[in-house]
């Protein structure tokens, strides 16, 4: 007995399948019949009866050219199959009553640009893939994001920073650029060859906030010319910081994707520059170990690498 406590207990009860297969022969009568109603070979079914007998040891099948009859100990131990097969049914619908929870409904949190520019296409494609999918989108600031993410109050998380945080796995869904853009009126906007990395460094623009993604790109590339001069101003939307850009107060920086509109109209004008590498990759995100599933993944997938709307990709998301 107390040899038998230390032997796991999947390596003494029949598998679930064994269990399944003698409870089919006691209903159709013959072992080939049950092979056939599960869709295996009579080999396979006879194979499978035998190894539970050896592992039971005692005899559960009687076998005649008239077909196959249970033991007095088959009838017992098909008894307590029907129990287990039971209780595995009942697992598997709780199983699917859980993933049909999970899938009902996802939590989505996303950096300023990427919700406002991004994400509605991408939702609108998640929602021919699952209409009955109830969406909660909150925006903030790529470190808000990741927070939210890491704290589980969202499911999965899109960030425009250099780095993902610990805790976190990421696959990039998209590339982006930053733009310097000014008033039509503003010196730099008349300048053929636009300006110095140095020059930008040194002049006071109008930014986004510490914490939100295009702060820190922009960061990091200016840190070889001296680093950022002190904000003009700095704003916690990026609809705050074209208009201010818009009225004249300075130049701005900002996502192309948000600039879209105003430099078709001409009421900003893009200012190139020169030795600041002002790229970036956009990311899913979403807790380190923890792969995104159900509604997450065909979310995570939703992103062209130009930036410009969904795309399909396979169940594993971007490659």
């Amino acid at each position: 007995m107390g040899n038998e406590e230390t032997v796991p207990l999947a390596h003494r009860v029949p598998d679930l399948g064994a269990l399944e297969l003698l409870l089919t022969v006691a209903r159709v009568g013959s072992l080939s019949g049950a092979a056939r109603r599960l869709g295996i070979t009579q080999p396979a079914a006879s194979s499978r009866i035998r190894a539970m007998e050896v592992r039971l040891g005692v005899a559960l099948v009687d076998r005649s050219p008239r077909g196959s009859t249970l033991t007095a100990e088959g009838a017992l131990v098909t008894d307590w199959a029907r129990q287990v097969v039971e209780a595995a049914e009942a697992f598997d619908a709780g199983a699917q009553a859980l993933r049909g929870r999970r899938d009902s409904r996802l939590r989505v949190a996303a950096s300023m640009t990427i919700a406002e520019y991004l994400l509605p296409g991408w939702l609108i494609a998640l929602r021919g893939e699952r209409p009955d999918t109830a969406v909660s989108l909150h925006a903030g600031n790529s470190a808000d994001v990741a927070q939210r993410v890491l704290t589980h109050e969202a499911d999965l998380g899109f960030v425009e920073g250099l780095s993902v945080p610990d805790g976190l796995d990421s696959a990039v869904i998209a590339q982006d650029r930053l733009v310097v853009a000014v008033a039509p009126t503003h010196p730099w906007a008349r300048r053929s060859k636009g300006v110095a990395a140095a020059e930008l460094a040194g002049t006071a623009l109008i930014l986004r906030e510490r914490g939100s993604g295009t702060r820190q790109v922009l960061d990091a590339a200016l840190v070889s010319a001296g680093g950022l001069a002190a904000p003009l101003l700095e704003l916690a939307s990026t609809t705050a910081v074209k208009a201010a850009a818009v009225s004249g107060a300075g130049p701005c920086v900002l996502s192309e994707l948000a600039l879209v509109d105003e430099l078709a109209a001409r009421r900003l004008v893009e200012v190139a520059v020169a030795g600041a590498p002002l790229a970036r990759a956009l990311r899913a995100v979403w807790p380190t170990g923890a792969r995104p599933a159900g509604p997450a993944v065909l979310s995570r997938a939703g992103g062209r690498r130009d930036g410009r709307g969904p795309v399909r990709s396979g169940p594993g998301g971007p490659s």
